[in-house]
């Protein structure tokens, strides 16, 4: 049985993420702390691939000191708002001294900070050493899924919903809204005046489409984890900004279908994948096992820890075990 499809319509549950993050905060923090010691000890017999995710998610190479925004561990506190962020990072930081200093932006970063700081996203272009890279916001934006629906049965159309405030996103809602091989809509019922509202629809009525628009918003496209969890395609230029995810990784038309930056393409590339199945399947398979290298939750949290452990060890604060 698809229990996350039949009572949270394929979402992350998010009230039992918020009372497993509540009852987090009474961990015993010296086994936490021992299991860290243990490992770091045991770093020389990872797998190359778990040391690979360190190296690119945390690219801080010489020592640093942390900014001025830096707080110590041990006197942070849980926000009014976006406690989401806080809850991500601490679980983590319970393996870690409360005397450690560490400098954490919470939202949607687009730029690169002068000093070294845990983000949730950053720009995959330039010298983004200091930003290190940590799940954060995984209730929303970190969510795979269970699809049912094989590509060949379901509808040759490009399925998209968002809402439509960017101009590269209003830029494609302009050329393509009334598109025959489209069903757009945008979801802010605040932008009802441009004429392309449409109610949100849920993640297992997107299932129903062979395409899925995954444009970027404010930096990283939300529904692109899940999308290329399923038996449907994602649609998009190249990405700009990258998450734990490590979008900077995806290879265009392998992982999922490009499209060029102008949107010109749309067409020909969806006619091309509609009347040739296996190639579309390939790119399915080829997301799939992209996607597996997330689900294993125990390397999720040694790559975690090891970033953290690094980012201490680059801002001069720990010494190499």
């Amino acid at each position: 049985m698809n229990i996350k499809r039949i009572f949270f319509k394929n979402k992350n549950f998010k009230f039992g993420y918020y009372v497993k993050a509540s009852f987090r905060e009474y961990s015993f923090l010296p086994l936490f702390r021992s299991k860290r010691v243990a490992m770091i000890n045991n770093l020389s017999s990872y797998d190359q691939a778990i040391v690979d995710r360190l190296a690119y998610y945390n690219k801080l190479d010489e020592i640093q000191t942390v900014g001025e925004g830096a707080c110590y561990l041990k006197d942070m506190k849980r926000p009014k708002k976006g406690s989401v962020y806080y809850f991500d990072l601490k679980e983590y930081l319970r393996y870690f001294d409360g005397d450690l200093r560490i400098d954490m932006i919470p939202g949607d970063v687009v730029d690169i900070p002068k000093t070294p700081a845990i983000v949730k996203s950053r720009p995959i272009g330039g010298n983004n050493c200091n930003s290190v890279l940590l799940n954060m916001d995984k209730v929303r934006h970190f969510n795979f899924i269970k699809d049912e629906i094989v590509f060949r049965d379901k509808k040759n159309m490009l399925l998209g919903r968002a809402t439509v405030q960017q101009e590269h996103r209003s830029r494609f809602f302009q050329i393509y809204f009334d598109h025959p091989l489209c069903d757009l809509g945008d979801v802010s019922k605040k932008n009802q005046h441009k004429g392309w509202y449409k109610p949100a629809i849920s993640i297992t009525e997107h299932l129903h489409y062979k395409f899925i628009l995954a444009l970027e918003g404010n930096d990283v496209a939300t529904n692109l984890k899940w999308v290329m969890s399923s038996n449907s395609i994602a649609v998009m230029p190249i990405p700009k900004f990258e998450t734990w995810f490590m979008e900077g990784l995806l290879i265009p038309d392998y992982h999922y279908i490009h499209i060029q930056d102008d949107y010109s393409d749309l067409e020909v590339k969806l006619n091309y994948y509609i009347e040739n199945p296996e190639k579309a399947e390939e790119i399915i398979k080829n997301a799939h096992q992209f996607v597996k290298r997330f689900e294993n939750q125990m390397v999720e949290d040694l790559v975690s820890v090891l970033v953290l452990e690094k980012f201490f060890i680059k801002t001069g604060q720990r010494a190499v075990l």
